[in-house]
């Protein structure tokens, strides 16, 4: 593992870079408005997928690295994104670009214009809580490249159910939140539901050409 300092239009990004033996992909996420890489379903991919070739590097956005509370407007994320991207791309391997929840708002809008090879929708925020009628469908719908979407069954910002048709595929997290966390009478145990997710992600990076 190494971490590396990106200046960026919008402050000092952070990479922490989780590297594979021989590398075919990289895997950049970043994380949501609440919390930041110390989520627990990109600490399980950085566990899990370097050693099936896909290197993970972390993203840490401006507002995190100065200790902020508060994410700023997303033009602002996004121009952080765009200011690691070089740094991502720079050892000439397919990137794909993802994130939770707000993160992963930030890799749909952008994927196109980077010239990102897929983008990973973790918790992608479909709305916010109890407002359907404010939907996002349209930043998932647009991303433009090959898209994974993996989403908590009782996910407050969007059900599984509620997402539209489209050319993503979308795998669900029985009975997990928008951080992926399961009830303890849930029929299946923490541990089992952060499988779900880094078993839907192996699976899908290895039919990634």
């Amino acid at each position: 593992m190494t971490t590396e300092t990106i200046p960026t239009d919008a402050g000092d990004a952070r990479i922490t870079w989780h590297h594979a033996g021989r590398p075919r992909l990289v895997l950049a996420a970043s994380h949501g408005a609440g919390g930041g890489i110390e989520a627990r379903d990109l600490v399980a991919l950085a566990a899990v997928l370097p050693a099936h070739g896909v290197t993970v590097a972390l993203v840490e956005q401006p507002w995190r690295v100065a200790g902020k509370k508060v994410a700023p407007a997303p033009k602002t994320l996004d121009t952080g994104w765009r200011g690691v991207w070089p740094a991502l791309t720079e050892r000439g391997l397919p990137v794909i670009s993802g994130g939770r929840s707000a993160g992963a708002r930030v890799a749909c809008r952008t994927a196109v214009e980077l010239d990102a090879h897929a983008v990973l929708a973790l918790s992608f925020p479909l709305h916010p809580p109890g407002r359907p009628e404010k939907s996002r469908a349209g930043e998932l719908l647009g991303a433009g490249v090959p898209t994974l979407v993996v989403q908590g069954g009782n996910d407050p910002f969007g059900k599984p159910a509620e997402f539209p048709a489209g050319d993503h595929e979308l795998v669900e997290v029985p009975r997990a939140d928008h951080g992926f966390a399961v009830p303890k009478r849930a029929d299946l145990t923490q541990e089992e539901a952060l499988r779900v997710v880094t078993d839907a992600v192996v699976r899908w990076t290895a039919g990634l050409a």
